[in-house]
């Protein structure tokens, strides 16, 4: 009985620390899964119009740092960083990632970088 109890009793423990996922809070200001993200699929799409994938990759370094480098340093930016990092993608720059610069993409409208940006965000 003893043995029988001591192997219960952690097992009980673990159940309860799981919890219940229909109890779990939910948070209904994006859904659970990013790709379906309205702007998740609108950036994907920006992006691989581009030629953006020349010099940057989803999880790796390649020139430039990976998506998911840029998100987890970005992650819970506001609106007006949002288009500050658009106006980068737009006129290019060095310095934030390395020596190595960033070509300009003066033919991005603000709105479709912002787009862009925020694909990116979304991959944190």
């Amino acid at each position: 009985m003893k043995k029988t109890f001591r192997l219960l009793i952690p097992l009980l423990w673990m159940l309860m620390a799981c919890g219940d996922p229909a109890t779990q809070p939910s948070s209904s200001s994006q859904p659970a899964d990013k790709t379906q993200h309205p702007d998740y699929a609108k950036g994907l799409a920006l992006v691989a119009q581009s030629d953006c994938l020349t010099c940057h990759q989803v999880q790796e370094k390649r020139i430039g740092p990976s998506y998911t480098e840029i998100a987890k340093k970005y992650a819970g930016v506001n609106d007006a960083m949002v288009s500050e990092l658009a106006q980068r993608i737009i006129k290019g720059g060095s310095g934030v990632w390395g020596e190595i610069p960033m070509t300009a993409h003066p033919t991005l409208s603000q709105q479709d970088a912002e787009g862009m940006v925020q694909y990116i965000l979304l991959l944190n």
